[in-house]
């Protein structure tokens, strides 16, 4: 017969097995890794804004560097 795995939290450097948690204690268990999922993806979307970001500043500087170029050559 298989053995049932039993997840292991940690909290405050002491662990607590699911089987001894309250119904209720599992639910905040359950929000947690929910939360932790979602701030993972949030600093995915924020690392993605930040390198977009830079891109578009980069293009811009770029733009506006070539725009100078031509004043000069034109004067």
């Amino acid at each position: 017969m298989a053995e049932k795995k039993t997840n292991t939290i940690t909290i405050n450097d002491k662990d607590y097995t699911e089987d001894g948690l309250t119904d209720q204690q599992k639910v905040m268990v359950n929000h947690l890794k929910d939360l932790e999922r979602k701030i993972g993806s949030a600093q995915f979307n924020l690392d993605q804004l930040h390198v977009g970001k830079q891109a578009f500043v980069k293009m811009l500087a770029t733009s506006l560097e070539a725009e100078v170029e031509e004043a000069e050559v034109v004067n």
